[in-house]
């Protein structure tokens, strides 16, 4: 009976005086946390930014004359060249406009023309002073109206002309057509609400988008001017509808003056070449802007936890936890932040499990490095 007991005994005593060392120490053992020591590094972070897609030239093919559409000379969506005829408007009563302004400009040349023989005449027989002077000016001023009809018929003619020409509808730029709201027959005019066709250049596109005021000033920090940052920022990528990069990457060439006073955004314009003709007028998706840091602190976000919109760290400082503020940049590549202030190279921080620690925790380092 007495040899069951005492094991029992010194077991609760050994039990005791390691809690009673526990307690003289305050400290719980220390706990193995992954860490990393911070160095610098380089990344390119790419910003996103949504856009809408146009062509270099988008042109609304509107009639010039009111007429009944005789013939449409092309189908939708085909591709159509500077110059080519489009559709046709019944001609003939531009045609009829056309043939009296020819014959009132023959009239007009026919007066014209005797006018002047009657002046011709006048002059010799006002030299032999056969008539007065009041003939030979009433012969001139006939003559000088002769020659005013003559050029009113000739701007009739021109205007005539014109307005005959404008019953062959033609492409004033080379581009894809889009879909024809009009058939064979349907009275077309000016006014109408919807073009003809719109006609859209898309051997090159644009993908306007916006940014911040605030990213425009770090933007001109950075290069020095909006001008230098045109000149100097590298090419830029867009991403399509589907999700998919756009196989020819593009330029920024060209920001707005002015800030949008209901957004406080500022529009820019990318070009991308389009030879495929993968892109469409009036298309989506977005711009993908490259950025490049070099000598920067890189971190993973499973290091960091926030508070307050604030993002926090775990230092580890004489092998203890200690939390500290860090400002990050605004894009990431989803993994990582880089880092702006709050930490220093050499500096050591727990890689994972940030949001489990708390401040004081006895840390075991088990280093991997960045």
């Amino acid at each position: 009976m007495m040899n069951k007991t005492i094991p029992i005994i010194f077991g609760a005593a050994a039990l005791i005086i390691c809690s009673c060392n526990e307690k003289k120490t305050g400290e719980k053992p220390a706990v193995s946390y992954p860490t990393v020591v911070i160095d610098t590094t380089s990344r390119v972070l790419n910003t996103s930014y949504a856009a809408t897609v146009t062509g270099c030239q988008t042109v609304e093919i509107r009639p010039q004359v009111e007429g009944i559409l005789t013939k449409i000379c092309i189908h939708e969506g085909d591709e159509v060249h500077k110059g080519q005829i489009l559709f046709e408007i019944e001609p003939a009563q531009f045609q009829a406009a056309y043939d009296i302004a020819v014959a009132n400009v023959n009239s007009a040349e026919a007066s014209v023309s005797t006018a002047r023989l009657v002046l011709d005449s006048n002059k010799e027989l006002y030299d032999e002073k056969v008539i007065s002077d009041f003939e030979l000016n009433t012969a001139k001023n006939e003559l000088a109206e002769a020659e005013a009809r003559l050029r009113l018929a000739k701007a009739e003619l021109e205007k005539a002309a014109t307005n005959l020409s404008y019953t062959t509808v033609k492409s004033p730029v080379n581009g894809v057509a889009s879909m024809i709201p009009y058939r064979v027959g349907a009275l077309v005019r000016s006014t109408i609400t919807d073009p003809l066709v719109t006609v859209s250049d898309d051997g090159d596109i644009y993908a306007y988008f916006s940014m911040s005021e605030k990213e425009m000033l770090e933007m001109v920090r950075q290069y020095g001017s909006l001008k230098s940052a045109l000149e100097k920022m590298p090419e830029v990528e867009f991403k399509m509808s589907d999700g998919e990069i756009y196989p020819h990457p593009g330029k920024i060439d060209a920001v707005s003056g002015t800030i949008n006073n209901s957004t406080g955004a500022i529009s820019y314009r990318a070009i991308f070449p389009n030879p495929d003709r993968l892109l469409r007028d009036g298309g989506s998706g977005e711009v993908v802007i490259p950025s490049d840091y070099q000598g920067c602190i890189v971190i993973p976000q499973t290091a960091t936890y926030e508070l307050q919109d604030r993002v926090y760290v775990y230092r580890v400082a004489d092998n203890k936890a200690v939390s500290t503020e860090i400002n990050v940049l605004p894009n990431s590549n989803g993994r990582e932040y880089v880092v702006t202030k709050g930490l220093q190279p050499g500096d050591t921080i727990v890689s994972e499990g940030a949001g489990l620690i708390k401040e004081g925790t006895i840390i075991n380092p088990n280093i991997a490095g960045i």
